[in-house]
């Protein structure tokens, strides 16, 4: 494993199925921003309303307890995988890079901007990592908003590119590649951890390794069910998976969810048309205790994990609530997770702790 420093990367939302146009290949030298988010007031007040002990720590020492005050940092990093290759289309075979964009509580002036390589808060740290996988033809950028409000919330979010499966990808998105996702998922969570037990360096000692967990949506969601409950790609690091309109993904030798599995939170919108509600329910009666199952009343695909609301302030109270409560063993998770995910034409949550 290379990692090797990418001093910037250009970036903004995407549509799903529109690639981008002007980003600089993997392989080039990347140039970084800080990237704008509408509405972080709602973020910054769920870091003392919804995202539980960890965010509540870091805002009281920061501000003195007074005002939620939670800068979110943003480091661009590029991990080199030398054992696999890809082949981009109409070029020649290379390391399968991630670029991974790192989120975390940081040093800085709060608002509706991150930071960019801001120093690192360890306030409320070391941090729980949380591993995300974006889905097919769109870029980790598309959620922005739900990653940063995981950062608000005290963890430190990593979110790799797919080299194959981005809006990005040389020559379109390729969805045969999500195969491959898995060993991503996993690799970054040893290249997160190797940095943060090097002893120098930015994230040195921000992370804490005995809470990881992973999480995705839709072929990204497969990605990281894959990682967490997989017969062949199983991690046993990981310690609890958010799965977003997610399912089993076929050719990976079955799933396993014996006894001590990861506390899973499995989201899905009743009239999501590309994942049908069918495979969640599948997968999810199949998953032991603790299991949750937030049901988003009339919601598609991909808007209430970007910009659709209130569905989006929904997810970001629940998932925040939940890693909070199985990565940092917070009281009365259930009760919480019930009082945000029951939400008149909104969510149900089901509950089986």
């Amino acid at each position: 494993m290379r990692y090797v420093p990418v001093r910037a990367l250009r970036y903004a939302a995407r549509r799903p199925g529109v690639p981008a146009a002007g980003l600089l290949a993997l392989a080039l030298t990347v140039l970084a921003v800080s990237v704008a988010l509408a509405a972080a007031a709602p973020g910054l007040r769920h870091a003392l309303t919804a995202h539980g002990p960890r965010a509540r720590a870091v805002v009281q020492q920061e501000s003195g307890g007074s005002s939620p005050q939670v800068a979110v940092g943003l480091r661009v990093l590029r991990f080199v995988d030398d054992s696999r290759t890809i082949r981009p289309e109409g070029g020649k075979p290379e390391p399968r890079t991630l670029v991974t964009y790192v989120r975390y509580p940081a040093f800085g002036i709060p608002g509706s901007m991150d930071v960019l390589d801001a120093p690192a808060t360890l306030a409320g740290g070391p941090y729980p990592l949380v591993v995300f996988g974006h889905g097919l033809a769109v870029t980790p950028q598309t959620y922005t908003r739900l990653l940063r409000s995981w950062a608000q919330a005290g963890f430190v979010v990593a979110a790799p590119l797919f080299p194959l499966a981005s809006a990005d990808s040389p020559g379109g998105p390729d969805e045969a590649d999500v195969i491959n996702q898995p060993t991503d998922m996993s690799f970054v969570i040893s290249s997160m951890l190797a940095l943060n037990q090097s002893g120098t360096g930015p994230l040195a000692g921000l992370i804490n390794p005995a809470e990881i967990a992973v999480a995705g949506h839709s072929d990204g969601a497969e990605t990281a069910l894959a990682v967490a409950y997989s017969r062949r790609y199983h991690d046993p690091r990981v310690r609890a998976a958010v799965i977003l309109s997610g399912a089993e993904m076929s050719g990976i030798g079955g799933y396993s969810f014996p006894q001590g599995s990861p506390p899973l939170l499995a989201v899905q919108g009743t009239a999501d048309n590309f994942n049908e509600p069918r495979y969640t329910y599948a997968y999810f009666k199949q998953a032991r205790r603790p299991k949750f199952l937030l049901r988003l009343q009339g919601a598609g695909h991909l808007a209430p994990y970007t910009s659709q609301q209130p569905q989006l302030s929904t997810v970001e109270q629940v998932t925040s609530a939940f890693l909070d409560g199985y990565l940092e063993q917070s009281p009365d998770t259930t009760g919480r997770l019930a009082a945000l995910g029951d939400v008149a034409r909104t969510s149900a949550l089901v509950a089986e702790p």
